[in-house]
């Protein structure tokens, strides 16, 4: 039987001891390298597939954290609209509690003039805070968009004097699952105050001498009043002999008048499906007329406080407070308390707008928090090392690379002189 033998060269022992040595080391670096890093895929040659995952997870939560940003800066602007609506609330209040100071029977007209010029102050302040800006110079009330001052004031003869435009575009950015609108409706909130109660009007008749006035009315039977209209005159008459006071009604809808209706002072007086009550004494052909509201015609807010503030002197006058019975101060407060409160109610519903918005916000907070865990994660999983399955595998590396080290000092001593030596 023939032996074989298989001869195998000093050379080509050291070559490879070198090769495993070089291996081991590169090997050990890599896992140091990890291990310093966290991460178990450090180059995308690493693991393509898990690198792709997590540059994926490292795009979505770089795209939160932008619209985070984004989220806290329209949050900013709502929260000072909101503060701001809070403001004008306190100016709308108390406006209306000089109003109702100026109507007692107490004040003389010049202190009637000491209030108005009080109104005007609290009007012009509403005027700014309509206008106020956010952080970034952006008007708060500017709907849709505008970035100059969305209210201006225009002084042209005409009534009401001044005029008040809104120079943005009406209406209100939508939410979105990641953003909230960074204004508010300046239009919604400030302009298109229903006049008087906002169906039907009551005006003195501009001949009137008496000290008659009304309150603003209210709808006692929309049926009713669908079918009767709501244009109605009425003219009041006092005998001269006995002083007794009666009115003729005229429904000038369906062309029908009844006369002779007997008439005191604090009465209640339906007209169809309305009514509304009538004070102080008539004089004789003193006339009230009854007319529908017109969309076109309402007013901003602060046209309802210029009016309120014009009603504080007497009529055609500028410098003369009303006396406590001029019949046109009474009745244009009745109308300017009317429509202040509507204004309050305005101010309030695009103030709870607000918080509903703000609201969102922190919901949007949440959600997107919530999504970035998730990102987060999966950018954890695709790219990080388990630290402890790390650890281990550099310590047997590390053993490994010991082993072939000494292997190396002895495949060194493998010489025919070291041998002879």
């Amino acid at each position: 039987m023939a032996n074989t033998f298989t001869r195998l060269g000093t050379a080509n022992t050291f070559d490879a001891a070198r090769q495993t040595l070089q291996t081991r080391q590169s090997t050990l670096a890599d896992l140091q390298a990890k291990l310093t890093e966290g991460k178990r895929v450090v180059r995308p040659s690493d693991d393509p597939t898990s690198a792709a995952q997590a540059e994926r997870a490292q795009t979505r939560i770089a795209r939160i954290t932008v619209e985070q940003r984004a989220l806290e800066t329209q949050k900013s602007a709502i929260q000072l609209g909101e503060s701001t609506l809070g403001d004008a609330t306190a100016l709308l209040q108390q406006f209306r509690d000089l109003l109702v100071q100026s109507g007692g029977g107490v004040n003389s007209p010049t202190e009637r003039e000491t209030i108005a010029k009080q109104l005007v102050g609290l009007r012009d302040e509403l005027i700014t805070l309509a206008n106020r800006k956010d952080a970034n110079g952006l008007p708060l009330f500017h709907g849709l968009g505008s970035t100059s001052a969305p209210f201006e004031v225009s002084a042209d003869g005409t009534v009401p004097d001044p005029d008040y435009s809104f120079n943005g575009l009406p209406g209100q950015a939508g939410s979105n699952e990641v953003a909230i609108p960074g204004t508010l409706d300046g239009r919604a909130t400030w302009m298109d105050v229903p006049e008087s109660n906002g169906v039907f009007k009551v005006s003195l008749g501009t001949g009137n001498t008496g000290q008659m006035y009304t309150d603003v009315g209210i709808i006692k039977d929309a049926a009713l009043m669908g079918s009767e209209g709501t244009d109605f005159t009425l003219t009041f008459h006092v005998d001269a002999t006995t002083g007794a006071m009666s009115y003729d009604a005229t429904n000038n809808t369906t062309g029908v008048t009844t006369t002779g209706l007997p008439y005191k002072e604090n009465q209640t007086i339906t007209l169809g499906g309305i009514s509304m009550v009538v004070k102080g004494v008539p004089a004789e052909g003193d006339q009230l007329e009854v007319d529908a509201t017109v969309p076109a015609d309402r007013p901003s807010i602060f046209g309802v406080l210029d009016r309120a503030i014009a009603g504080m002197y007497e009529p055609g006058s500028s410098t003369k407070g009303a006396a406590s019975a001029n019949a046109n101060f009474n009745h244009e407060l009745a109308i300017s308390l009317a429509q202040v409160d509507t204004s309050l109610e305005r101010i309030g519903a695009m103030r709870g707008r607000a918080g509903d918005l703000l609201n969102r916000a922190d919901r949007i907070h949440d959600t997107q928090e919530d999504r970035n865990v998730q990102a987060e994660g999966d950018r954890s999983r695709a790219e990080d090392m388990d630290m402890i399955q790390g650890l281990s595998d550099f310590q047997n590396q590390q053993t490994s690379y010991q082993v072939a080290l000494q292997t190396y000092a002895s495949i060194q001593k493998l010489s025919l002189f070291d041998f002879i030596r």
